[in-house]
């Protein structure tokens, strides 16, 4: 191995470590591209030994943050999350848990799967992992634990269905994705909706065998009114507002009428107007709403910033040839291969953000599983869904955070555990689901062209 391969491993493993110390991921990223740099001058000036790297990369940041920040698809990104931080104060999400709670008030575990519809309906329209979260915990499980759920199945059905906003579309997530890989985001957004649907699918089935499988888990209240029409139209008039929004911004991507920076543009502007006639657009919730959007974005926008410095050092360093000739070179067949990319980048999901994973990782792995023949849409919604579980695994799973925060007494960190783990393994069944019939992520794209 060559000392600039072996300053590359240095620097990734030094990556992983200094992570786990809680220091801010843009200045790691940052320090460790000047560090390494200094270190291959040396190598090569003091030690004779060839590395490639110098000075002049600091030259080169600068020009790759310039290209970064005059990226128009990146503006996109604060608009999404000012459009979900809007459509999380309006109160929609409060409304439908109590009328979908009385359409499913007799059905055993008819509680957990309320809050399930609404986690995918807030995961189509804040996108905000942790902001779902809290508001799923804050609204469904005092209800659940007040009604005799078992709170293993009350947190995890909280914490799954919670992480379900980084992956459906509109999917801050995918927008960094297609612009590290250089891919239209309008096929991302495509590929991820039905595998977001399966996995929701999935949650709901779970929830609804375990309970008929076990009904003190989940018991139904005796004494809940059958379902008449009335609800139904009490839940059509609440969801429907925040489904045409919703329709309004991908329709405009897929159908090419608007690029998702102007579709975002849209969804924001919607989703003031809808928080408006709610009468919840005070100027408190306005700049609680604008604070929150700033200190998201900045934090985003630093990790690119560090991330930038640190993939170029890397790349000088050989570090992506080293990856890419170590993929091509297993002695595996291409899915073979593939499946290992995707078991270590859910091992990574244990220590690592999506952010550092999606930034660092994925540029490294996609052009050699693209010189195997796949679609490169398909393997990355695969590593999106792959990346979901990072939000669910301990010790590093932020969902798990979000939730201790606001759970009731009693709820510990054990019990947090145990309650996601079967949530794990469905999303692992996701993984598998996706990995043996690729026509669930790549159909919809390909009719959108025809």
């Amino acid at each position: 191995m060559e000392a600039r391969e072996f300053l590359a491993i240095a620097m990734f493993v030094l990556f992983i470590a200094l992570i786990l110390t809680g220091f801010p991921v843009g200045w790691v990223l940052g320090g460790l591209a000047v560090l390494f740099t200094a270190l291959a001058i040396v190598f090569e000036q003091d030690l004779g030994i060839y590395t490639g790297v110098d000075w002049s990369y600091s030259s080169l940041v600068v020009e790759r943050i310039w290209d970064l920040m005059d990226n128009w698809v990146l503006v996109a990104l604060p608009l999404f999350i000012l459009m979900g931080l809007l459509l999380d104060r309006s109160g929609i999400a409060g409304e439908l848990m109590k009328n979908i709670a009385r359409l499913f008030g007799r059905v055993g575990g008819g509680l957990a799967v309320t809050v399930a519809l609404i986690g995918i309906l807030l995961a189509a329209t804040t996108g905000i992992i942790g902001a779902s979260v809290v508001l799923l915990a804050l609204l469904g499980l005092p209800a659940m634990l007040d009604q005799g759920y078992r709170p293993e199945l009350a947190t995890g059905t909280v914490c799954a269905v919670g992480t379900l906003g980084i992956l459906i579309p509109p999917s801050i997530m995918l927008v960094l994705m297609a612009d590290r890989l250089a891919m239209s985001v309008g096929d991302l957004f495509l590929g991820a909706l039905l595998p977001g649907g399966l996995l929701g699918a999935l949650y709901i089935a779970y929830i609804l065998i375990y309970a008929a499988l076990r009904p003190e888990v989940a018991p139904a209240p005796e004494d809940a009114p059958p379902p008449d029409w009335r609800m139904v139209a009490d839940v059509a008039r609440i969801v429907l507002p925040a489904l045409g929004l919703i329709t309004l911004v991908l329709g405009s991507i897929f159908f090419g009428v608007a690029t998702p920076t102007e579709a975002a543009g849209v969804g924001a502007f919607g989703a003031l107007v809808l928080a408006g006639c709610k009468r919840k657009l005070s100027r408190p919730v306005l700049r609680a709403v604008l604070t929150e959007t700033t200190r998201t974005t900045g934090y985003v926008f630093a990790i690119f910033l560090g991330a930038t410095a640190y993939s170029l050092v890397l790349r000088g360093l050989g570090g992506d040839d080293l990856i890419h000739r170590a993929l091509l070179d297993l002695p595996l067949g291409p899915h073979a291969t593939v499946a290992v990319i995707l078991f270590f980048t859910f091992l990574l999901g244990f220590f690592l953000d999506w952010i550092e994973i999606t930034l660092i990782v994925l540029p490294l792995v996609a052009p050699a599983v693209q010189a195997l023949g796949f679609d490169l849409v398909w393997f990355t919604v695969l590593f999106a869904v792959c990346l979901q579980t990072s939000f669910l695994t301990p010790p590093v799973g932020f969902a798990l955070f979000y939730l201790k925060g606001v759970a009731p007494p009693g709820i510990d960190t054990p019990i947090l555990y145990r309650g996601v783990m079967p949530f794990i393994a469905l999303q692992l069944l996701g993984i598998g689901i996706l990995f043996s019939w690729p026509a669930l992520v790549t159909w919809l794209p390909s009719m959108a062209y025809r």
